[in-house]
């Protein structure tokens, strides 16, 4: 066990609960509030695209100033406690949809904070793995569960009232969050180096194509969700999205006890090229069994690939940006799911469920062939740069390569 480890790590799954349980209570609660689901629907669309494009700012601000993290947490509690009770009071859309967007601007991080958090406590490469494969694997369950308890709440409560509880449980969380960093060491909390000048990590080489794969795999969910819909039925797609959480809970403990041959930086080539066989499979296989077992595979795979994503941004980027950068790659997920919607619902219409399933593996094709094209023109450059800072991005890469099982 890491040193503080279990209190961290315990603070930050009672702050995910918070965020895992807030999907169907704040979209029964607008609807209450607004009286339409489609209302409902397009704030809650405008609250999540607002809460994803600021996070890596939230990020960069939670890194560079500890104290933030409490300033993020109060003001998100402030204001979903209000806009629960401006629902429950049916004010005015155009208020709820204010509420609901400067609510969006203020979720304090918790996964890139907690993954910072590891790279700095494990002692070495495999132990980070081991602890990102646990983080991964254990904030899927939370979301996977956690509908269960938002209904619960719902039920024995109402929609508003589940809203304002999620609201003192982010208080809760955080606050022990905030607590047990206090209890940690100055060397493992985030913290940028003493005069050194950071800047974003868009501009680390090798880190912004990396958001590509995470963006396309998150966005072929959402057309293959669509398409099964339209192919089989609400019920059968959410079974089958079931065994996507489940192949993504097992691929990440499963990756954390072993360690994988061939350098870290072409695992995700491998993993959204696998991927994409997963998903032309029931494109090609008209099949439910089929498509259960392609997604329960494809679910392992993109949990691994976060997981893999999450360890190449101790490689890629310099400390201090670290929580940024993993905040980047939250947003790329959120910004694919956002999209993949309204593509596969296009798709759907125009060519049937069928061909929408296959364009999804085309999707992942193409973002494998980018991402290989990448690293086929970085390595060339890196084999003609001389500089220090070559060779030491040349040493990690070597490091990495032979750290096999």
């Amino acid at each position: 066990m890491l040193p503080h480890a279990r209190s961290l790590f315990a603070a930050a799954m009672l702050a995910r609960l918070c965020y895992g349980l807030l999907a169907l209570p704040l979209l029964l609660s607008l609807r209450e509030g607004a009286g339409s689901y489609g209302v409902a629907g397009t704030v809650i669309g405008l609250f999540g695209l607002v809460t994803a494009l600021l996070g890596p700012a939230r990020a960069r601000l939670v890194e560079r100033h500890h104290a933030a993290l409490v300033f993020l947490a109060v003001s998100y509690t402030l204001l979903l406690s209000a806009l629960a009770a401006a629902c429950a009071l049916h004010l005015p859309v155009p208020i709820l949809a204010c509420l609901a967007v400067l609510t969006g601007v203020f979720p304090p991080p918790v996964g890139p904070l907690m993954r910072t958090l590891w790279g700095k406590l494990a002692t070495d490469e495999a132990q980070r793995q081991c602890a990102l494969s646990l983080d991964t694997a254990a904030e899927s369950t939370v979301f996977a569960l956690s509908p269960v308890l938002g209904v619960f709440l719902i039920a024995v409560s109402s929609a508003p009232a589940a809203l304002g509880a999620i609201a003192a449980l982010v208080l809760l969380g955080f606050g022990l969050l905030t607590a047990a960093l206090r209890r940690t060491p100055a060397s493992v909390r985030p913290a940028p180096p003493a005069g050194v000048r950071l800047r974003s990590p868009l501009r680390t080489a090798g880190f912004a194509s990396l958001l590509l794969p995470v963006l396309g795999t998150a966005a072929a969910l959402s057309i293959f969700e669509i398409a099964v819909v339209a192919a089989w039925g609400a019920m059968t797609a959410g079974v089958l999205t079931t065994f996507f959480s489940v192949g993504g809970i097992l691929g990440g403990l499963a990756y954390g006890r072993y360690r994988l041959r061939g350098a870290l930086a072409r695992r995700p080539l491998v993993l959204v090229a696998v991927s994409a066989f997963c998903y032309a499979v029931p494109a090609l296989v008209h099949s439910v069994p089929t498509a259960g077992m392609a997604l329960l595979i494809a679910g392992a795979c993109t949990d691994v690939l976060l997981i893999t994503a999450y360890q190449l941004v101790d490689v890629l980027v310099p400390e201090g940006s670290r929580t940024e950068a993993g905040a980047w790659i939250n947003t790329a997920y959120n910004l694919g799911a956002a999209l993949g919607p309204a593509v596969g619902g296009v798709l759907v219409d125009r060519t049937g469920p069928m061909s929408a399933l296959g364009c999804t593996a085309g999707l992942l094709g193409t973002c494998a062939v980018i991402n290989m094209l990448g690293a086929i023109r970085r390595n060339g450059k890196d084999a003609g740069e001389t500089s220090s800072l070559g060779q030491e991005r040349a040493g990690v890469k070597e490091l990495t390569a032979v750290r096999v099982r």
